[in-house]
């Protein structure tokens, strides 16, 4: 069928509505890239299977990924008059003791992680028996802080059946724009929301818009920036794998609020599954004329076409992003003229970051104000970031803008990795900051991370520990943003190698007190001449690691010393011999031969032989290795 009206949505969202809420047990699988590299798939065979050979009548379903990326693989069970449940680490023999219990009408406490209310609708209205002793799931500390707007399907529908994006409410926004809203009051819509653009620069949308529709010239092109290359970073390709089309839905509301007939998504080939999802749901959306000719009657017509980077970090810079989708070379040019109104093929083109463009349908669906009364003054919305690192908690968190970085880090992120204490965040991936803890009261927002020299960058956090080197991570930040400079201009080409050389200098014990001048002096220099983004910002680990640690360059430098013990050139590690026990693991996983000793007696590490790889520091059970700094 093509839908042309908004009858015909309707109907399509009765079909998702019967498949969301059926009147049998429902099994959602977490099978986006975090579930599957957990072991996802064979968890959901061995459901198949087991319902199968007992002729259990179920809905057993793929969704994406619902956050708490720890606890993976994450399964979901709706099981009707009795309640909705998630479990935790699921095994294949969970999965078996799983489908035991609902045969017999049951939802099991084994590996349960939390109840999950159910959803209040007209159509939905069912009370729930909580398992004694299993929380809510907005009572668990990493969910408690969350509000939930651009992932607010990740997890819950099948990303592959568009029914179901449309039983969350889905196209009622295109709907809306396309048959009630002229071009200017969609724009208007997103400029009174306080929108700011998700992929790192935080430049309003709205007026990003506003320029292009203003700016003379056809064609017009709108973008979907998916390129996401930081080191831990993973909430595009979360969004393109679990709600593809909300993205599409935002992209064509752009499309649309611009005069542009044709839009694109990048996004880079390293993400298969976000591509094959992607793909399959563009070619969906068209079969249903959700894209193409005429869309829902109204006289618009929009397509979109998926461009697969071939993964340069540089991309992710706009202008970088549309000479690949040219054809040429990754690489950025001089601004202005800005994109907005001298882009793709030197027409007027909007690029906004794939979590922008899945806030757009909730905004036009909802209504600026209301957007705009969540969050902070100027920041207005959710952020999602990626929590990962030295942190109890990891996952995908969205919280509203405003929150500090103590709550995200300590209440949600549950403090510092086996109860060690946190020392610092870096955000805005590799090209953000580092910040201590002193400065975790920190309210969250473009301006207050900037201002303490760091980014919000598009979403990366990492969390460190007390046994974290800063010099070792500015220079490993370093080395990742001195590989994937294009190498156009030569501040940041020879200045992020120069950065690069000083560090390695430092942190092998051979750095000098000129060197943290010099050090300082090319980072303003390289942040002040770069050409793009990626230089002006790569500086960025350097300049907070010297602001707020510098005592740990000193004492690199003047006391040949890492206090942090991770930097090889100025450790050695010994055997306490009063602590070991003999049991020969450390002598066994040894590459080097540097470890010798008789069983059930203390061993001894050579250390003409030990290359300092930590390797029996790792994998001594009774903590017997000392590190001496």
């Amino acid at each position: 069928m093509k839908v042309r009206t908004r009858s015909d949505l309707e109907m399509l969202r009765s079909e998702g509505l019967s498949t969301l809420y059926p009147s049998r047990p429902r099994i959602s699988v977490g099978m986006a890239t975090c579930g599957l590299a957990t072991g996802a798939a064979d968890v959901y065979d061995t459901l198949r299977d087991e319902a199968d050979a007992r002729g259990l009548d179920i809905t057993l379903v793929v969704t994406g990924c619902i956050g708490y990326c720890q606890q993976e693989p994450l399964v979901d069970i709706s099981l009707p008059g009795h309640g909705r449940v998630l479990y935790a680490r699921v095994t294949p023999d969970l999965a078996r003791v799983l489908i035991a219990a609902l045969a017999a009408g049951e939802l099991p406490a084994e590996g349960a992680l939390a109840v999950i209310p159910e959803e209040e609708t007209s159509e939905v209205s069912e009370t729930s028996e909580v398992l004694p002793g299993i929380p809510l799931l907005n009572e668990l500390p990493f969910y408690a802080h969350q509000h939930k707007i651009v992932l607010r399907n990740s997890g819950l529908i099948d990303p592959t059946r568009i029914e179901e994006y449309i039983a969350r409410d889905g196209y009622q926004a295109l709907a809306r724009a396309l048959l009630d809203l002229t071009l200017q009051e969609v724009i208007d819509e997103v400029l009174h929301s306080g929108l700011r653009g998700r992929g790192g620069a935080g430049f309003p949308t709205g007026r990003k818009w506003q320029i292009c529709y203003d700016a003379p010239g056809q064609p017009k092109y709108v973008i979907c920036n998916g390129d996401e290359g930081d080191p831990g970073a993973y909430m595009d390709r979360t969004v393109l794998e679990s709600d593809p089309y909300n993205v599409i839905e935002g992209l064509t509301i752009a499309g649309y609020a611009i005069g542009a007939r044709e839009g694109y998504i990048y996004v880079r080939d390293e993400y298969p599954l976000a591509v094959e999802r992607v793909t399959q749901a563009v070619a969906r959306a068209g079969e249903l004329g959700l894209l193409g000719e005429d869309i829902l009657g109204s006289g618009f017509d929009f397509g979109v076409t998926i461009v697969r980077g071939a993964g340069a970090f540089v991309c992710g810079e706009e202008t970088a992003l549309i000479s690949s989708i040219e054809g040429g070379l990754g690489e950025p040019r001089p601004r202005p003229p800005f994109p907005a109104t001298s882009g793709l093929w030197g027409q007027p083109t909007v690029i906004n970051n794939v979590k922008t463009l899945a806030t757009v349908p909730v905004i036009i669906g909802r209504g600026a104000d209301w957007y705009a009364s969540i969050g902070a003054e100027g920041n207005a919305g959710t952020v999602v970031f990626s929590l990962v690192g030295k942190v109890a908690n990891t996952g995908l968190v969205e919280v509203p803008l405003g929150l500090t970085l103590h709550d995200m880090i300590e209440s949600i992120g549950g403090g510092g990795l086996g109860g060690r204490a946190v020392k610092a965040v870096q955000t805005g991936g590799p090209s953000g900051g580092c910040l201590p803890a002193r400065l975790f009261d920190l309210p969250i927002s473009y301006e207050t991370l900037t201002e303490a020299g760091s980014i919000m960058g598009s979403g990366g956090m990492v969390v460190m520990d007390e046994d974290t080197c800063m010099v070792d991570v500015a220079r490993y930040f370093l080395a990742f943003t001195m590989a994937e400079s294009c190498g156009k201009c030569t501040p940041c080409r020879e200045g992020t190698r120069y950065m690069h050389e000083t560090l390695t200098r430092i942190v092998e014990g051979e750095g000098t007190p000129e060197d943290l001048e010099l050090l300082e002096e090319v980072a303003e220099w390289v942040k002040a001449a770069s050409l793009c983004g990626l230089g002006q910002t790569a500086p960025n680990p350097v300049l907070s690691t010297l602001r707020y640690f510098r005592d740990e360059y000193e004492a690199h430098v003047t006391e040949k010393r890492c206090p942090a013990g991770v930097c090889r050139a100025l450790i050695r590690f010994t055997i306490q011999p009063d602590v070991c026990t003999g049991c020969g693991l450390c002598l066994r996983e040894c590459p080097a031969g540097a470890i010798s000793g008789e069983k059930k007696e203390p061993y001894v590490i050579d250390q003409e032989l030990c290359t300092h790889c930590r390797i029996c520091y790792d994998v001594c059970p009774v903590g017997a290795i000392e590190i001496v700094r």
